[in-house]
This record gives C-alpha cells, structure tokens and sequence, in this order.
C-alpha cells in the first residue's frame, strides 16, 4: 500500500505523493462510478475498464460519506442534469425560461461538442492505482 494524498479541481481528482508539491497524476472524474466499500472506505471505477477499480480509504464513516458524495458531483453529466432540472423547475414556477440558464443550456452543449472528442483523446490509456489521504489497498487486497 501506499499513502496517497488527493485533491479535487472541478472533475480531476489530483493524487500526491506525501512530499511532494506536484501531482503524480489525476483521474477525470467522467463516467464513472463511486460505490462504498466499507464503512470508510468507497471505490471509483470507470465504465470503459469496470474491472480497474480505484480503492480509498477514509479516516471516518463521516469523511468517507463526504468524499463520495463531492465526486460523484464533480462530473460533467451531474452539472449538466443539475442545469437541466433547475431550467425546468424555473419554468414550470415562472412559465419562463430562465435567460442566463438558456445561455448556459447553450454554452454547455458547445461546450460539450468541443470538449469530449478532446477530453476523451487526452485520457491518459494506463491509470495508477492509489488512494485517498488514508492507506491505499491494491485490487483483491483485503
């Protein structure tokens, strides 16, 4: 096992080695799935490899709620589902449709059609296995 420290920017989740200031390497938090593990600790997994799982585990049952729950909002779909419900919700109260949210509706779409050929071919193809700020299991570990 080793001892990984994370940070999550918008959808990538930063891992760190302990003494050092530079990221190691990031994961993109798309398609993906967070699942519970344990009590304190949960794992990501990606739909394009389901078997490749990345385990975490977490000072306490509290954190590791936490944890869980900021990435799985981190993603691109969760905002967009977000925008989408709230647009929605503005509509049915006003009978309008929010000006600023159908901009936003737009530029998300764009911003879609643009960034996902791009953030797909980025990718790195290998993923390390790591953990959370706690102790990282491999795979098949207990």
């Amino acid at each position: 096992m080793k001892r990984r420290l994370v940070k999550l920017v918008v959808n990538f989740l930063f891992y760190f080695r302990t003494d050092e200031a530079e990221p190691v390497g990031a994961l993109l938090l798309e398609r993906c799935r967070v699942i519970r593990e344990e009590p304190s600790a949960f794992s990501i997994s990606f739909i394009e490899d389901p078997e490749r799982k990345y385990h975490f585990e977490c000072s306490s049952e509290e954190q590791c709620q936490e944890w869980m729950e900021a990435l799985r909002r981190a993603s691109y779909e969760f905002m967009r589902r977000s925008l989408v419900f709230y647009r929605n919700e503005i509509r049915k109260v006003t009978g309008k449709v929010c000006a600023g949210l159908q901009r936003a509706g737009v530029g998300l779409q764009v911003a879609e059609a643009v960034l996902r050929p791009w953030l797909t071919a980025t990718r790195p193809p290998h993923r390390t296995r790591w953990s959370s700020s706690a102790y990282p299991r491999r795979p098949g570990s207990s």
